[in-house]
């Protein structure tokens, strides 16, 4: 018999959600910075084994949308609830709630499988391990729970072994050699976007969006043209820096790892521009694939 099925990865924003997917992946797919809110799309990792199809889905942390930008984050994350075989509830030790009521009502109240992974144990002592398993079992009494370190790697191939366990008999959903659901494209800007994330302070990166104009592939080296969106002229100069350093340093990194990525050499051009708003703007959110109702 094949398994497949597709497994949801929820929780607060920086709880390790990411790290795990990619953990099971064996790819980096999804951002994974120590900011808040690096994850703004829905991105599925697909993992094959001879007999199962693993459809994983990491989804941006759960927060009370401030603008636009994060109405639409959060459509992604209630979209994972519809189509969940399993359902990954992730929280870190010291965490109290989710920080949606009724995200936290479908949890509880869920007819799929839940695994509560408590994670980032290995910040944290045995007494203090077992009160967070307690309290947690009594909050979530429908989700059978582990407690891992996604960065360390500690129980994450038990919880793999789980999940394979709860998916259904089904056919693959996606071709066998198939990593993603995203094109090639989405992940070169994701990876400029990670950097700025890692260089840039305060508002700076929760106002950037990147779009790849130019994508062109060679026998022996991919040639990329890349624009950095920001919402005011202020924040072009401070992502540009005195005389160009700051966007150099964020071209030389991107680049180094998306050579990695890709298997290929890579040349990458990089632009600043200023699209007043986008975040709060809908044709412009649909422009850069949220929205998606």
């Amino acid at each position: 018999m094949h398994k497949a099925g597709f497994v949801n990865i929820i929780g607060n924003p920086n709880v390790g959600k990411s790290t795990l997917m990619n953990a099971f992946v064996g790819e980096k797919l999804s951002i994974i910075t120590s900011k808040a809110q690096t994850t703004r799309h829905r991105i599925l990792g697909i993992v094959n084994g001879e007999n199962f199809q693993m459809v994983l889905s990491d989804t941006p942390g759960i927060i009370k949308p401030a603008y636009e930008l994060q109405e639409s984050m959060m459509d992604f994350v209630k979209s994972a609830f519809d189509d969940a075989d399993v359902l990954i509830y992730m929280v870190e030790i010291g965490e109290k709630e989710l920080k949606d009521e009724a995200f936290f009502n479908k949890i509880t109240n869920s007819k799929i499988p839940v695994l509560l992974l408590l994670n980032k144990i290995d910040t944290s002592n045995q007494e203090q391990l077992e009160e967070q398993v307690q309290a947690w079992s009594e909050k979530v009494p429908n989700a059978e729970i582990f407690a891992i370190s996604a960065l360390e790697g500690f129980q994450v191939q038990e919880v793999f072994t789980r999940i394979i366990e709860l998916l259904p008999d089904s056919p693959p959903f996606y071709p066998k050699d198939q990593l993603t659901d995203k094109p090639e494209r989405f992940f070169v800007n994701e990876t400029i976007r990670e950097k700025i994330l890692l260089h840039y302070k305060k508002e700076i990166p929760y106002a950037v969006e990147i779009d790849t104009e130019e994508f062109l592939e060679e026998d022996d080296i991919i040639r990329m043209r890349s624009v950095i969106m920001v919402e005011r002229d202020t924040q072009k100069g401070i992502i540009i820096g005195h005389k160009g350093s700051a966007l150099k340093r964020v071209g030389i990194e991107a680049r180094k790892d998306l050579e990695k990525f890709f298997g290929k050499q890579i040349h990458l051009e990089l632009y600043v521009k200023v699209n007043k708003n986008w975040r709060s703007n809908t044709n412009q959110l649909k422009r850069f694939g949220y929205n998606q109702k």
